[in-house]
């Protein structure tokens, strides 16, 4: 989808309802402000989390996990509702579940990623596809991946944006 987009910026958000699609012009408010002229990514953080106390405790293990290891500085990198630079986001490496290592990706590029306090909302549809053991294996992998990536990339070799 990203491909065939042909706006500038692209906003996403989960499809379960527990992101609103009321924060986009937050995090459009955001990326306008004048200090965040070289910001390529906008992230939710959400501050008021609608999910159980154990959802709640393998979010904040696994951002402690990724976000120390990756050093990215972003405080909940699983919020589904972000903006980012069409441009930027094409000259990235594509892998799947990389939602949760965007802002280390883009701050390899020399971006710079933000957050931004977005609401939650209790899930209106569907069920979560993730579980602390079917995901902490792959997660370990992805990061290392992401490591691997960084340590790998050319920065004179990033092409200039649309």
């Amino acid at each position: 989808g990203m491909r065939h987009a042909r706006a500038p910026w692209i906003a996403t958000l989960d499809g379960d309802g527990q992101n609103d699609p009321a924060d986009i012009p937050r995090l459009l408010a955001a990326r306008d402000a004048p200090e965040n002229r070289d910001v390529r990514l906008f992230m939710g953080n959400r501050t008021t989390r609608r999910d159980t106390g154990f959802r709640k405790l393998q979010s904040r293990i696994a951002n402690g996990v990724r976000g120390g290891l990756l050093g990215d500085g972003t405080p909940d990198t699983g919020c589904g509702i972000k903006l980012f630079s069409r441009a930027a986001f094409l000259q990235l490496p594509y892998f799947d579940h990389m939602h949760r290592f965007m802002p280390a990706l883009f701050q390899s590029r020399g971006w710079r990623a933000v957050s931004v306090p977005v609401g939650h909302r209790a899930r209106e549809r569907g069920v979560s596809k993730y579980g602390m053991l079917d995901r902490l294996w792959v997660g370990i992998v992805d990061i290392f991946g992401v490591l691997w990536l960084r340590r790998r990339f050319k920065p004179g070799l990033v092409a200039t944006e649309e």
